[in-house]
């Protein structure tokens, strides 16, 4: 049988369809990138990146460099077929100028002649939007023996694509640098590149990827002549990747600190699986905790709100999973309601689940969910023949899943009758509310507080200054349970944990409904030390791991008390660091150097006296240890007055990265927690 010859297919102007122009986007950037804040700062490095990456995917490059340079600048490299410079015929102009300033325009519209099967940068808005939201943009390509450049100022070209000279290289520089006037914070954070890359060279197989941060380096700093700075040797950070196995080695990561329940990492890949479907790719390991870690991918590109190939996953594994335990004798003949549900699979699977489509939908230009709906049967399907298939070729990795999964059914029951014993109609509707909490008159969540403060002293003065038609106060007694691998019947156990959940109003596990949320902010107040610290990350771990809605919405804040009240004769101000400390003794006039300082313990209340040697004004600085040293008055003006208080909202940057801290700190592998600690000492901000 003769072998059927792939078709060439051509990557040049004719390439490139139009739909739209670019002016909306300075406008409405969020419409785009989702928000001008840190997300959508990041997000111009991801939609340059995700054009390397393609061709990459494609089968067109290898080898692809982000770097971080002096001034600004974010420098995205690759090794690829370059973007084309011959004239446009619907625009008059270069491909590349009208890649560069058209919204709309690129190589992934026309289906297999654009030269791209897949691509994750389909909505063709990537480098456009990022022209558009920056100052300065350089786009070098290097094809066809030619080595071309164009410069873009805030969308628009400073001169037509000029041709430097001869070049060996191949492929395409793009170098831009954020417009400050959009965005508020031009700061790019190394590590968060690093993990958001890292995870694209885990999905590219074989592929070349280095991340450098050339910004300590001198503003003067000349790379140019250097295609790759990698290639120079530079002393500064960089990280490089390359991966072979995939998903598998994707899994095996997410799973370094945790006990596998089986050995063997299951892992599916079928190409062409329909006309829709160019790829499925699937891997699963269960490990020896309750929580679900799921990563869902379509053409490479992070659905955080998964989709629907994740739907397909879900319903093949409970279906599959059933089958092999009936067919099996697992569940007992005299139990009628045997079986699994959704959630009893889940408990303790890491899985990666990748759809590659030629014609694919999010929702949304933020690509969080997949929208396509050939995805799911496609999933289901392919997943679900090769994991049947699995269980049977591996007796003994499939009897250590059922089994871990039969655990989980025994305790979704237990905790069943503990949260209806807890969770009751009454309690949801607020008429059982917990004795200690002091609830609010508002009965608005929006405009509504709750404070949950340390220890009965603290909720003692809070009580007394809070505002209280808006500002409730929850005291908790100690340290809470660390929920971190405790299931929700051990949980509602504790007195502590049961009153924050009655208090929230939002129930908690498959009967959680955030629209019954009483207050729109929770407020976590902790003493400033050691302590304090701990019971702030008990209440964390507790909303990471069973309200993780909540701290996706917002609603989850955290107090900034006072570190010193200074009283410099008959004034007084507040230093929230020892920065602000030392300001206010240069604004009172009083050299801290020159000062004679004694410590006094007056009722077990630390006060630090500090007395200028030139006989003024003898200086009064309080070091607050706790917020029960505070007075009413005191923790208002501070701590609670919306007009002056200072509060930080806890959000989630990178999920998997989230998960994966909060399993090392608090989880039950001491060697990784110390290994983490020593690695991370420097960086504490110690109060001994």
């Amino acid at each position: 049988m003769a072998e059927k010859k792939e078709k060439k297919v051509n990557y040049d102007a004719s390439s490139i369809s139009v739909l739209e122009g670019l002016e909306p986007v300075r406008k409405r950037p969020g419409m785009y990138i989702g928000t001008t804040g840190p997300d959508g700062l990041h997000h111009l490095i991801w939609e340059v990146f995700d054009n390397s990456r393609d061709e990459a995917m494609g089968g067109f490059a290898n080898r692809v460099e982000v770097d971080l340079l002096p001034e600004g600048y974010v420098r995205v490299v690759d090794n690829g077929r370059g973007i084309p410079v011959d004239i446009h015929k619907q625009t008059g102009v270069s491909a590349l100028e009208t890649i560069l300033c058209t919204l709309h325009a690129g190589g992934k519209f026309g289906g297999e002649d654009s030269g791209y099967k897949v691509s994750g940068g389909l909505h063709g808005v990537g480098v456009s939007v990022v022209n558009a939201l920056s100052s300065h943009v350089i786009a070098e390509v290097h094809r066809d023996g030619g080595y071309f450049i164009q410069e873009y100022n805030i969308g628009k070209p400073k001169a037509k694509v000029k041709k430097v000279g001869p070049s060996k290289f191949q492929g395409t520089i793009i170098t831009f640098k954020a417009d400050p006037s959009i965005f508020p914070d031009t700061t790019y954070d190394f590590k968060r590149i690093i993990n958001h890359l890292r995870q694209q060279a885990y999905l590219v197989k074989a592929m070349q990827l280095s991340v450098i941060d050339a910004r300590p380096l001198d503003d003067k700093f000349n790379y140019k002549g250097a295609y790759y700075l990698s290639d120079m040797h530079l002393e500064v950070p960089q990280q490089h990747f390359y991966f072979e196995g995939g998903l598998r080695s994707l899994v095996a990561f997410n799973n370094h600190y945790q006990k596998p329940v089986h050995k063997n990492i299951f892992y599916v890949e079928k190409a062409n699986v329909d006309s829709a479907v160019l790829s499925v790719e699937v891997a699963l390991q269960y490990v020896d905790d309750i929580s679900a870690r799921i990563s869902a991918f379509a053409n490479n590109i992070y659905n955080p709100e998964q989709g629907t190939h994740v739907t397909g996953f879900k319903t093949a594994l409970t279906r599959t999973l059933n089958n092999y335990a009936k067919k099996n004798n697992f569940f007992s003949v005299k139990d009628k309601d045997a079986g699994f549900t959704g959630d009893d699979v889940l408990e303790g699977i890491t899985a990666v689940i990748s759809v590659k489509m030629p014609d694919i939908q999010f929702e949304g230009q933020t690509k969080a969910k997949l929208g396509s709906v050939e995805a799911r049967g496609a999933v289901e399907s392919v997943f679900g023949e090769a994991f049947n298939n699995y269980l049977e070729e591996n007796p003994d990795d499939a009897k250590a899943i059922i089994n871990k999964v039969v655990i989980a059914v025994k305790a979704r029951k237990a905790a069943k009758a503990a949260k209806d014993s807890v969770l009751r109609k009454g309690a949801l509707e607020g008429m059982s509310l917990p004795g200690k909490l002091a609830d609010c008159q508002s009965k608005n969540a929006e405009d509504s507080e709750l404070f949950i403060v340390e220890g009965d002293s603290a909720g003692g003065s809070a009580k007394m200054g809070r505002d209280r038609k808006t500002q409730a106060i929850l005291a908790l007694r100690g340290k809470i349970l660390n929920v971190e691998r405790a299931r929700i019947d051990k949980m509602l156990a504790s007195e502590q944990i049961k009153n924050v959940v009655i208090a929230l109003g939002t129930a908690i596990g498959d009967v959680f409904d955030i629209s019954r949320l009483r207050y729109h902010k929770i407020i976590i107040a902790t003493d400033a030390d050691v302590d304090g610290a701990h019971i702030r990350t008990l209440l964390l771990t507790l909303f990471y791991r069973y309200f993780k809605p909540l701290l996706e919405a917002g609603f989850i804040y955290i107090a900034q008390p006072p570190l010193y009240k200074i009283q410099y004769g008959k004034e007084a101000k507040y230093a929230f660091s020892d920065e602000e400390k030392f300001a206010v003794l240069q604004e009172f006039g009083v050299d801290a150097d020159a000062t004679e300082v004694n410590t006094e313990d007056t009722d077990g209340d630390e006060e630090v006296v500090a007395e200028v040697v030139k006989k003024q004004p003898k200086v009064r600085i309080q070091r607050y240890k706790g917020l029960g040293e505070m007075n009413a008055d005191e923790l208002w003006e501070t701590t609670m007055n919306p007009a002056h208080r200072i509060l930080k909202q806890v959000n989630i940057d990178d999920a998997l990265l989230a998960d994966k801290v909060f399993d090392i700190l608090m989880g039950t592998d001491v060697s990784s927690r110390k290994s983490f600690i020593q690695s991370n000492a420097k960086l504490a901000n110690l109060d001994i």
